[in-house]
């Protein structure tokens, strides 16, 4: 995006998730790294969660006061660990001798409309906060909350500071979107299964995108679609780094970016451009098959409409070969924690849909590999499927997208399926991957 900043700076946002801010020495911590910012000349909004565990502790008490809760309401009580976070941050600035400053998210305001504790944004008034930033002061934004139509506060669902924070950055303009996390970038696995996994030093919106759906939990999916809508530009990186570590400007992290920006950092020889960016891997997922499911229009939307009106999200679905009699199994899969809701469901309508039996297994593991060099390159699905046979490793389903080859399979068998792909793509080494 353009600079709105000032000649000797940049208009930058940063984001400091719940483990960042979990604390009064963690928040001088993050203060630290946010004046730093502002002393290089930058201008800065801060955009800030809860700390850790305290949204989950204020759910509690909303369970404990009515179990049948009213959103609105729900939406109050949650919100209040962002307020606390954003004015002791704001404070702890002022302590530290800098113009700071807290915006609630109806003092912007944060316009959201549908529901309560799923919100989505709709618009920022942004002009008070471009003035304030321009005047030299830091803005401290709670994340996760905003105000509805009829002037009620609401939240976003989880992971909604991350997308505050892109939101923010679309209104104000910003170069970029810094999101401070406990991890220093976007790897080419996990580097805890993988102990030669690489960070990257770029990633596209559309690699992000599909790592972030398979499993990959570095930021929230949503926050990475809209990057992508708004031309955001986001760095992952950090927070837990020592005073004298290099500075976010140096790029120390895993920018996001477009795919045209992407093909400008391979051209100026800042990176090599790579098939495939990185394996991504999911225990959350559980599979369901229906057998003897009618071959005929319609049969398939009888089974997938009850889930999705249940707000049940289906992931693969494989409707096998059909069979002498008309019939065919049908094969899917919903998360583990939907699993059982989705089988009471399918079973409340066996006779509407007219399967003969529902098998469900959750002991599954989905492994993803994922690169936008697949859409130029062949063999990159053949390559997994070959690796996985090598080591003896059952495919359960396969699913497939212009960037991304998925399969199921027994999750025991999880970590060697990573180490496995990981080293036939080429990602095990000692330097940085683009």
């Amino acid at each position: 995006m353009a600079n709105s900043g000032p000649k000797s700076g940049q208009r930058i946002v940063m984001k400091f998730g719940g483990t960042s801010m979990a604390g009064t020495e963690r928040i001088r911590r993050v203060a630290n790294i946010v004046r730093a910012q502002a002393a290089a000349g930058h201008q800065v909004a801060v955009v800030v969660s809860a700390m850790a565990g305290e949204t989950d502790r204020l759910v509690n008490f909303c369970r404990e006061a009515n179990a049948l809760y009213d959103p609105a309401e729900y939406d109050v009580v949650v919100s209040s660990g962002e307020q606390v976070t954003s004015g002791l941050l704001a404070l702890t600035l002022q302590s530290l001798g800098s113009k700071a400053r807290s915006w609630l998210g109806w003092q912007l305001p944060v316009k959201t409309i549908e529901a309560h504790a799923k919100a989505r944004i709709e618009t920022i008034d942004a002009p008070g906060l471009i003035e304030a930033l321009e005047g030299g002061e830091i803005a401290v934004i709670p994340g996760f909350q905003g105000i509805s139509e009829d002037g009620r506060i609401t939240t976003m669902g989880r992971g909604g500071s991350d997308t505050s924070a892109v939101a923010i950055a679309a209104a104000v303009k910003a170069d970029r979107c810094d999101i401070y996390t406990d991890v220093d970038g976007v790897y080419t696995t996990d580097p805890r299964i993988v102990a030669k996994a690489r960070k990257l030093k770029a990633v596209t919106y559309e690699e992000m995108l599909e790592l972030a759906s398979v499993g990959a939990k570095v930021l929230q999916t949503r926050s990475v679609g809209l990057a992508m809508k708004s031309g955001v530009r986001i760095q992952v990186l950090s927070s837990f780094v020592g005073e004298d570590s290099v500075s976010a400007d140096e790029l120390p992290g895993t920018l996001i970016v477009s795919d045209e920006e992407m093909d400008q950092l391979v051209e100026n020889g800042d990176m090599e451009r790579q098939h495939v960016t990185g394996i991504a891997h999911d225990k959350n997922e559980a599979k369901i098959i229906l057998t003897r499911v009618p071959d005929k229009p319609g049969a398939v939307a009888h089974i997938f409409e009850p889930l999705a009106d249940a707000s049940i999200n289906v992931d693969m679905i494989i409707q096998n070969v059909g069979r002498d009699k008309g019939e065919t199994d049908v094969t899917f899969t919903v998360p583990q924690a939907d699993l059982a809701r989705a089988q009471a469901l399918l079973e409340d309508r066996i006779s509407e849909i007219g399967f003969n039996r529902i098998i469900t297994d959750s002991h599954i593991a989905k492994i993803s590999v994922v690169g936008v060099g697949m859409k130029s390159h062949a063999g990159v699905a053949s390559t997994m499927f070959r690796a996985l046979s090598d080591r003896g490793i059952n495919i359960q389903a396969i699913s497939t997208s212009e960037i991304k080859v998925s399969v199921l399979i027994d999750e025991d068998e999880t970590e060697l399926a990573v180490r496995v792909l990981h080293t036939a793509y080429g990602l095990d080494s000692t330097e940085e991957a683009a």
